[in-house]
């Protein structure tokens, strides 16, 4: 397979061109106008963050995308599926009430918000995908009625599968509610009781009642858990470890092969965006100091180079002192990776292997830098 295309400018701006003109400029160059938008919907997927966390990409950024594929006679809308955690986002009416109050309203990106798997997360569609893990893929019907697809990615870390980035944008987040049951399933975590300090937290943060405590400590029942880690994020005490310790390679298998169900025999592009890369998903209701320095925005056809792309020009950005890494690292977590040394029991590159393997893309890539 050729080498895929990536492009790339850095967060610099001056009077004559800011930022979003910058992203318009970086999005133009990489070929976004050679898709055919006239008359055709546009599937825009895009995190719009959990109300009290901050590190959610601006919709600024989502209208830039929007006037364009206007401009060139496209209608488009942004979109999200629901959530199997406790939080804003588990059914339709909460999920838009939190894009609303994050910014991502109509006036403020010129198109509307769609929650692609509908009211309670059951408005999915069978999609063949004939993966070494996955036969069917559950994905929200809104991503699939759309002639386009598009991802504007917030880069980020993540405690399951090292970062969250363009696929993990695509494969987890346009799973319905059981598209996501499905990929987390395989990993269901235990309780340290040594470690457990009954705070709660866990238990806050369970969708399914599947957490109670005996003895002040918590206790997680199998046959209601999931999988889906929200405990395992949620815990500041490392009490809550899964089972499984291959669970976080075999979700993002998952995830590649959920994004293949996606984006296959349909035109596809990828923006991401590598700022205020906090340690954990921006599903989380509060973010954390960031890991690493602002990197750039990127822009590519391919999802599979955009992520290697990206996490390459991680390796060299400046540590921020205090974050969650450079306190891993002074207590001898020494991984070079900024993901794997904030989160040592994830590996990130499991999902790009995958990924290619399947041909969803290639990790080979011609970055092209955009003054």
């Amino acid at each position: 397979m050729d080498k895929a295309k990536v492009y790339y400018c850095d967060f610099t701006a001056t009077a004559d061109c800011n930022l979003l003109q910058k992203l318009e400029k970086l999005i133009k160059t990489a070929g976004i106008e050679t898709i055919d938008f006239k008359d055709k919907f546009t599937a825009i997927k895009i995190h719009f963050g959990e109300p009290g966390n901050l590190s959610y990409l601006r919709p600024n950024y989502a209208k830039v995308l929007v006037d364009l594929i206007k401009k060139n006679g496209g209608s488009a809308f942004l979109t999200d599926c629901n959530t199997l955690y406790v939080g804003r986002r588990k059914n339709a009416i909460d999920h838009l009430d939190t894009a609303y109050e994050n910014g991502f309203n109509p006036f403020a990106t010129n198109c509307h918000v769609i929650i692609a798997d509908g009211l309670k997360g059951t408005d999915d569609i069978d999609v063949p995908v004939n993966g070494e893990y996955v036969t069917s893929a559950k994905i929200g019907r809104a991503v699939m009625d759309a002639d386009i697809f598009i991802t504007l990615t917030h880069f980020k870390g993540h405690e399951s599968t090292g970062f969250g980035g363009c696929l993990k944008n695509i494969g987890m987040g346009c799973g319905s509610r059981a598209g996501k049951m499905e990929m987390h399933y395989s990993g269901k975590p235990m309780v340290n009781q040594e470690m457990c300090v009954s705070c709660g937290q866990c238990y806050k943060n369970c969708a399914h009642g599947a957490i109670s405590f005996v003895e002040r400590k918590a206790v997680i029942d199998h046959t209601k858990c999931v999988g889906c880690g929200r405990c395992i994020g949620a815990c500041n005490h490392d009490a809550i470890h899964p089972t499984n310790g291959s669970a976080n390679d075999l979700l993002n298998k998952k995830i590649a092969e959920y994004s293949l169900a996606v984006v296959q025999n349909r035109p596809q592009f990828h923006i991401s965006l590598v700022v205020d890369v906090s340690p954990c998903c921006d599903c989380h209701s509060e973010n954390d100091l960031p890991i690493i320095g602002d990197v750039g925005m990127f822009a590519s056809f391919d999802p599979v180079a955009i992520d290697q792309a990206c996490a390459d020009m991680c390796q060299k950005a400046p540590v921020i002192p205090g974050s969650q890494l450079a306190k891993n690292r002074e207590h001898h977590c020494d991984h070079h990776d900024p993901f794997t040394g904030t989160h040592p029991d994830t590996n990130w590159e499991v999902c790009l292997e995958h990924a290619q393997k399947i041909g969803l893309g290639t990790r080979s890539y011609e970055l092209i830098e955009i003054k």
